[in-house]
């Protein structure tokens, strides 16, 4: 890109047009710049200090990248500050008396400054433009303003302020609207003379180091002195290569003498060029002629300031060949414009530039750097949610799968302990004969002692039977349990977190299984009824049990009871004339009877003919032909053995037989009873280890549903992360963007007006 020719400002004053404004446009492009630059670090550190402080997006942006964020947004906020007050400075220097403020007053057109014969300028004095519609001044390390109406007042009060020194510096603010070149950001300087101070290095490292043009007015009446050589030497020391030129001023004396001017301004530019090249070599031989003129400000100030008033400019006593002097001025302004817009502009705005290439530069690096490692972390947790949802969708289907399986387990095991139980508890049914024998506690048939004595019997019973059970199935039972609890353990291992699987055993603890046998022989047993009243082995109650069984006996001994009570013989009734022939009275209940009667008959032919089969026909015979040959005598001898055997049976019923009798009496009883609840406790024992395994699983399945919560929170955190994430990319690439566009706009800015037109 071509780049642009300085802006030229159409001075009406003057009829042409300014360089000057070359200066205020880039003033305003690079200030324009800073402030967007400035903006966008301050959105740079806004989103690096937001990523910092976000925990879920830990280690993207670092504490030092926004410290070194917020310093650059600090260094900008300065230099934009900075340059806001940079203006074109130019320093006028001479010899007393050479008209340096002249020269300054012909410039703005106007008598600003105090000139005059002898040593008017006192101490520094910086002519600049302001808004207001007045001019005033301030004095150093005052920002009192002091008014000023005119010129001599100005130059009465510098006269009479005698703390003023020569290194002083009074800053007088001119109207803008008075004098258009002040418009355009432009500070002259004007100084006491070199030869009345020996302060020179106090002044150039006050006034002189942001000086972008240096004008050394000489006396074109005289050479050039030591001490203006001196001091440019002075200058020269301090700053590369400073733009400077040389007016030699009243060159109007020249006309006095037309016939030595050319010889007198050959020498004097031969001298000035001299100077510029070989002793301070600051230009080269073919560019030093051009910083070097020769003018008459009198006539020039004189001249502009009729103008103004209407007046011709060549109005008044001016010498021969004015308007060649005033063309030489003119070209001087219009080189100095020219140069102290370019030097100004590289001189104020280089550096800046330079320096916000770097910022841009370095704030684009850590967008880079957040970028690049945003998108390692965005592709770090994309897999690590892949994975995490691969491995919820393993649990999810593994877990089903044990379900079933481990469902099947459960089932199978319970079964084989309900076998188990009903085996045990029939064996130890047909042993309880066992357990009761070994129950020894004192014996006694009256009522108190005989319920004292049951209920110990029955804990006996109970806590006997259960230790039998115990001893015959716990322990099968127990490693059952046990080998089924550790393969749900091994087998749900893999859907536990890492962390959990070391920890299993505290969460599932392992523990000895005891099958809990509740027989409740108490309740069972409630019923039992004993009967230790002295019973005859032949007596009749003894051999209707024998010969019809327990329940025909019992239903034939109540028969008999009853017919007993009720049977009577039939009376013959009183036979009247008018009655008929006697009749009898039968029991209402009599046909029922003589049915039962009936039914009892058949029962004991049965039985009769059982014992008759049972035992040989000839027994009978013999006992036939002993009844005819012996008689009475076997009567007597079967009633004597009868009589002694109901007397040895009645001796020996003690209570140690009534407790046996009741023991054989309880294992009948409770052995009928038991059977009745043999499914019941297999079937309550199959549901304790049903229960046990169960609470394990169920243990076991809360830990896989919490690694399940967990992968589904873990992977709704590492959706939010990855979003989050993809804003930062996104945010830092957006960045990235606007530092290229601030960077193009630099380049622009440089080649535009930084770099040789």
């Amino acid at each position: 890109m071509a780049a642009a020719p300085p802006l030229r400002r159409t001075d009406s004053a003057r009829g042409e047009f300014s360089p000057l404004k070359h200066f205020v446009v880039a003033k305003k492009k690079i200030s324009d710049v800073f402030d967007q630059l400035l903006g966008y670090v301050n959105e740079t550190s806004e989103f690096v200090e937001k990523t910092c402080t976000n925990k879920a997006l830990e280690n993207i942006a670092s504490e030092d990248q926004k410290l070194e964020i917020q310093a650059y947004a600090d260094k900008l906020t300065i230099i934009k500050e900075v340059l806001a007050r940079r203006h074109m400075k130019v320093a006028f220097f001479g010899r007393t008396s050479n008209g340096k403020s002249t020269v300054v007053n012909a410039m703005l057109r106007d008598r600003v400054l105090p000139s005059g014969i002898g040593h008017t300028t006192n101490c520094f004095l910086s002519v600049e433009g302001t808004d207001d519609d007045k001019a005033f001044l301030k004095t150093e390390g005052s920002d009192e303003e002091k008014s000023i109406k005119t010129v001599n007042q100005l130059a009465h009060a510098l006269h009479m302020d005698e703390s003023l020194d020569a290194g002083c510096l009074v800053r007088v603010f001119w109207p803008k609207t008075k004098c258009a070149l002040l418009r355009d950001d432009l500070v002259l300087v004007d100084s006491p003379g070199t030869d009345v101070t020996s302060q020179l290095d106090s002044w150039i490292d006050k006034f002189c180091l942001d000086a972008d043009v240096f004008v050394l007015v000489a006396n074109s009446e005289s050479t050039l002195m030591n001490t203006e050589k001196h001091f440019f030497h002075k200058v020269n020391e301090r700053l590369s290569k400073p733009n400077i030129f040389i007016l030699n001023n009243r060159w109007d004396a020249s006309a006095n003498e037309p016939e030595y001017m050319e010889d007198v301004r050959k020498q004097h530019t031969d001298r000035c060029v001299n100077f510029l090249v070989e002793e301070l070599k600051v230009v080269d031989r073919e560019q030093a002629p051009n910083r070097i003129f020769f003018v008459s400000a009198k006539e020039v100030l004189n001249s502009r300031m009729q103008r103004a008033q209407g007046m011709p400019e060549t109005g008044g006593a001016l010498a021969e060949g004015f308007q060649e002097r005033l063309k030489e001025f003119q070209n001087f302004e219009r080189r100095f414009e020219e140069c102290i817009s370019q030097s100004a502009v590289k001189t104020k705005f280089e550096q800046h530039t330079i320096r916000a290439k770097q910022i841009t530069e370095k704030v684009k690096s850590i967008m880079d750097a957040i970028n690049i490692e945003a998108a390692e972390k965005r592709v770090a947790a994309l897999e690590d949610r892949e994975y995490q949802m691969d491995r919820l969708e393993f649990v999810k289907n593994q877990l089903n799968l044990l379900i079933d399986d481990i469902k099947k387990k459960i089932k199978a095991i319970s079964e084989d302990v309900e076998s188990k139980v009903s085996n045990a508890m029939g064996e130890e049914i047909c042993r309880l004969h066992v357990i009761v024998e070994e129950f020894h506690t004192d014996f006694h048939p009256s009522t108190h002692v005989l319920k004292l004595y049951k209920s110990e019997l029955l804990s006996h019973v109970e806590e006997g039977m259960g230790k039998n059970l115990a001893f015959r199935c716990s322990d099968a039972v127990n490693a059952s349990v046990q080998s089924s609890q550790q393969y749900m353990i091994e087998s749900m291992l893999p859907l536990l977190p890492s962390a959990v699987q070391g920890q299993i055993h505290m969460l599932v603890p392992s523990r000895k299984f005891d099958l809990s046998y509740d027989l409740n022989c108490a309740t069972l047993c409630s019923d039992f009824q004993e009967n230790i009243e002295f019973q005859f082995s032949l007596g009749w109650t003894a051999l209707v049990h024998r010969f019809l069984g327990s329940v025909n006996a019992q239903k034939a001994l109540k028969l008999m009871d009853q017919s007993l009570q009720t049977s009577r013989p039939a009376l013959p009734l009183a036979r009247t004339p008018s009655s008929g022939p006697p009749s009898t009275t039968a029991p209402p209940n009599q046909e029922t009877a003589l049915m039962t009667q009936e039914d009892l008959m058949v029962a004991m032919a049965t039985n009769v003919a059982s014992l008759t089969s049972r035992t040989s026909m000839s027994v009978i015979v013999v006992g036939g032909v002993v009844w005819r040959t012996v008689g009475w005598r076997l009567i007597a001898l079967s009633a004597s053995l009868y009589g002694l055997l109901y007397l040895y049976e009645r001796l020996t019923w003690t209570t140690k037989a009534k407790e046996r009798t009741l023991k054989r009496q309880f294992v009948d009883y409770a052995t009928e009873k038991l059977q009745l609840i043999v499914s019941f406790t297999s079937a309550n024992c199959s549901h304790q280890v049903q229960q046990e395994m169960a609470t394990t699983f169920a243990r076991l399945c809360q830990q896989v549903d919490q690694t399940q919560t967990e992968l589904e929170a873990e992977i709704h955190r590492l959706t939010a992360k990855i979003d989050q994430l993809e804003m930062v990319q996104s945010h830092s690439k957006s960045l990235r963007h606007k530092a290229t566009d601030l960077e193009k706009e630099l380049e622009e800015f440089t080649k535009q007006y930084l770099q040789p037109q």
